[in-house]
């Protein structure tokens, strides 16, 4: 049930729905304080600015976006990738660069309504999945790398190059923190043992109230003990100070990655929940729509970046949400925190946001799609350790673009060579089939029939004309060569030079062309390029069985003549 049928019969979904929706929203806001905490200062940002990002998408998306299960807001991914392109701009916490990451967050909201506005949510599709799963995994392993320096209690340059923060770990680890560590990895153990008891148990929760407890009652503060401190209080106010059009510039091509990553992942999140549950359907457009006002609208009242959330989503299906409503809870338990509770998390220990991180960011390391992708489909399986290695290798941002011209190139190389069949008759079923997959189809020895499975076009228009030669090449004593056009729809120009070649290349070696079943669209394209002219109309028959009959006809009227 989305919300406007919520608001249309409200008495009907208060006794039916509300306390399914109650429990979610507790359960998702109970997770999301302390993650949106330590996304933050991930990001490079003060923690008070990732309950920022929290509270306004809760309020925007569930009256728009097409999934009620979807919690939108700080995410380690875009939180990561923010961290990336604006620490060359400006230096972490300061005040430039929170204006700089707000802005991205406005920048990127405005791309995705435009994207919405001109229905380009199909641009999802030109990203393949071995791709997503490479940069996702190494972003996940820079994320939890770049962790370890709050785990280990050390303070060195923040980076997100892996091979730079490995270097400096390794150079600082005699400073090592053994109080820190032992905290962080206590909070670590506590979120994932209770993660595999139950999902739904607040494993963050229960980690960062025993982390302030112990740095509290410990006094481990006064020891060196790097904690969160001072979190102001009260809801954010609205302001435009971040806005300049020359800072536009700057974060436009950060805006754009973030815009993507963001929309993909959600996407693909709203997806799978949406999967187990046949009434709910998922919009890309209505998706891009929700998702671009809520970084916008966010940007006004201090957001960074936020998107969907894999592991809230997941909460809050599993917690029983019905509807957006869940989220609105969420939101309301989020400005309540901001209002009246920042003070307790003033002795929350870095480290145990360190593990809140980690522990997230587990789930991101796709071993099991690597390990099919090695079984099934060697090709995929290079395209992911690729696009994986080369982010790690070159960084998050770097490897957003590789992955986009790898799915590009993915796409073009396919396009490129389609599939062809080489035909002969099954007798006892008196149908064609492809002679390489069926033993029993038989060819004649004067004919080869050809079936090329897609249009034709100048992506594809030489191999066209390659595959026909190879084949009549790979067979002799040929004298008439049948193409059926089954699977052809479309012939451009270029497609139409290189099938006037063929042709010609064919008959000059005494070879007749034929062509059967070729649809009303692509006889069009033959009479605006006046291939009568290439191919007689005699030579174009309705299938293969006419194409046959009408070639016997012609040699037994040819042998008459004789």
């Amino acid at each position: 049930m989305m919300l406007r049928a919520v608001f249309s019969n409200p008495s009907e979904y208060v006794r039916t729905q509300f306390s399914s929706d109650l429990f979610a929203g507790l359960t998702v806001a109970i997770m999301l304080i302390p993650q949106g905490m330590a996304y933050a200062l991930l990001a490079g940002l003060p923690p008070i600015y990732g309950l920022y990002a929290a509270l306004v998408p809760l309020f925007i998306y569930p009256f728009i976006g097409s999934s009620p299960f979807l919690s939108v807001g700080p995410v380690a991914l875009v939180s990561i990738i923010v961290l990336t392109g604006l620490s060359k701009m400006a230096e972490p916490m300061s005040v430039e660069f929170i204006h700089l990451a707000i802005l991205t967050s406005m920048v990127a909201g405005i791309i995705q309504v435009l994207l919405s506005v001109f229905r380009m949510g199909f641009l999802v599709n030109f990203l393949s999945q071995p791709v997503i799963s490479g940069f996702t995994s190494a972003a996940a392993l820079i994320i939890g790398v770049s962790q370890l320096k709050y785990l280990f209690g050390l303070t060195i340059p923040t980076t997100t190059r892996f091979l730079d923060t490995l270097r400096h770990l390794a150079n600082n680890i005699s400073d090592l923190s053994w109080i820190e560590l032992a905290i962080g990895l206590v909070g670590l153990v506590v979120i994932l043992v209770l993660k595999k008891v139950n999902r739904s148990l607040p494993g963050a929760l229960i980690a960062v109230v025993l982390g302030i407890l112990v740095v509290k009652f410990a006094h481990l503060d006064e020891v060196g003990v790097d904690t969160v401190g001072f979190i102001p209080s009260g809801l954010p106010d609205f302001q435009m100070e971040f806005f300049s059009f020359a800072a536009v510039k700057q974060v436009l091509p950060l805006a754009l990655v973030i815009c993507l990553i963001s929309f993909i992942e959600s996407l693909a999140i709203a997806k799978t929940l949406a999967a187990k549950h046949e009434h709910y359907g998922i919009d890309a457009n209505k998706e891009l729509l929700g998702l671009g006002l809520a970084k916008l609208v966010g940007s006004f009242f201090q957001g960074f970046p936020n998107t969907g959330s894999f592991t809230r989503s997941a909460i809050n299906e599993q917690a029983g949400a019905k509807t957006g409503i869940s989220s609105l809870i969420a939101g309301l338990i989020i400005a309540l925190t901001l209002l009246f509770f920042t003070s307790t998390f003033y002795h929350l220990p870095k480290a145990v946001l360190a593990a809140v991180v980690i522990s997230a960011v587990f789930g991101l390391i796709d071993w099991k799609e690597a390990k099919f992708l090695f079984k099934a489909d060697k090709r995929d399986f290079i395209v992911l350790v690729l696009t994986f290695s080369l982010t790690l290798l070159l960084g998050i941002q770097k490897g957003v673009l590789v992955g986009v011209i790898l799915s590009l190139l993915f796409i073009l190389h396919k396009v490129s060579r389609p599939h062809h069949a080489v035909l002969g008759r099954i007798h006892e079923h008196d149908v064609y089939r492809n002679v390489e997959r069926f033993k029993e189809a038989k060819e004649k020895d004067d004919l080869l029939i050809l079936r090329y499975d897609d249009d034709i076009f100048f992506g594809n228009a030489e191999h066209f004309f390659n595959t026909v030669m190879t084949e009549l090449k790979a067979k002799k004593g040929v004298k008439y060569l049948l193409l059926d056009f089954t699977a052809v729809g479309h012939i451009d120009s270029t497609g139409i030079r290189q099938f006037e070649l063929m042709v010609k290349s064919v008959e000059s070696k005494g070879v007749e062309v034929h062509l059967c079943s070729v649809k009303g669209p692509l006889r069009d394209e033959f009479s605006t390029y006046q291939t009568k002219n290439i191919i007689p109309e005699s030579r174009i028959h309705w299938d293969i069985d006419n194409a046959i009959k009408d070639m016997d006809t012609l040699k037994n009227q040819t042998l008459k003549t004789v």
